[in-house]
């Protein structure tokens, strides 16, 4: 690997420091900064700005329950996330289908969500939880939604002086819940559409319906003007108000790259969804 220079801090404090003083890249496990410095094969990747190697830091790993949110800090892998009984759902199904084992094992949630690619799959259902993301610098902490984090593909608000921490996931209650990836192959898969849904029913009544989806633009969709459809109908209400909603959805989806396989795709999974919910499946992961 060739780099202009190279540090390996050893606490948060110093991290930011050099991040402050040099505007060093974090770099953790590698896993899509190193493809992108790619020349070739046996070349050693090169990359024309200077890095910091974090992967050392302590402060940056671990996943924790704080104040009624699941904190997962920016070095946690996608291996550890899909371990962890009290990550949401969602976000450990997405993280068990990130690729072969190595990556799982290798692939950080700071770099998943800092590298803002349109098919990163840890974004799309931490958009849907309203998840925020923790970035420190020498002036201090704020907090941002991941949705307002992510401006669009490989662009972010990060800045300059900032490095990612942590990932805060507040408590949502569900009673259903949905999460399905399409990729070409379930190794080293790079998605090519993924949908995650929820919905809270009590009474027979919507109480709270979500769905984002992942690929099928410049970044993670969700729309909250479309998800008021069918938040508030009775379940028996819903088959009447698909067409209406799924046209809303469609509306939000990029007119990029296969644009009708993308919305066919996610028009069905929407409806199949919603079907379930007003048959009264019972209360788990539609499957």
């Amino acid at each position: 690997m060739a780099v202009e220079a190279c540090y390996i801090p050893k606490t948060l404090q110093e991290a930011l420091e050099i991040r402050k003083e040099t505007g060093a890249k974090p770099l953790a496990g590698g896993t899509d900064l190193m493809v992108q410095a790619a020349k070739g094969t046996g070349i050693a990747p090169t990359f024309p700005f200077p890095v910091m190697v974090i992967s050392n830091i302590k402060e940056l790993k671990g996943i924790r329950v704080e104040d009624g949110e699941v904190v997962i800090k920016a070095l946690s892998t996608p291996a550890e996330i899909a371990s962890c009984d009290f990550v949401p759902y969602h976000v450990r199904a997405a993280a068990s289908q990130m690729g072969a084992v190595a990556l799982r094992n290798s692939a950080t949630i700071g770099g998943n969500i800092g590298n803002a690619s349109p098919k990163g799959d840890l974004p799309q259902p931490l958009i849907l939880l309203d998840a925020k993301v923790e970035l420190a610098s020498l002036e201090g902490v704020r907090t941002i939604l991941l949705d307002d984090f992510i401006k669009g593909s490989k662009k972010t608000v990060l800045r300059d002086d900032e490095i990612i921490t942590a990932v805060r996931i507040p408590e949502v209650a569900y009673t259903h819940l949905f999460y399905h990836k399409i990729g070409t192959r379930r190794a080293n898969a790079i998605s090519k559409l993924s949908l995650s849904c929820l919905a809270l029913i009590e009474d027979g009544v919507v109480k709270d319906f979500r769905a984002s989806t992942g690929a099928a633009g410049p970044k993670v969709r969700r729309s909250r003007d479309a998800e008021k459809i069918i938040i508030g109908l009775k379940i028996e209400d819903i088959p009447d108000n698909i067409g209406r909603f799924t046209d809303a959805w469609n509306s939000i989806l990029s007119p990029h790259a296969m644009p009708e396989w993308r919305r066919a795709s996610t028009r069905r999974m929407l409806t199949y969804f919603l079907e379930k919910l007003s048959s009264g499946a019972e209360p788990g992961i539609i499957v």
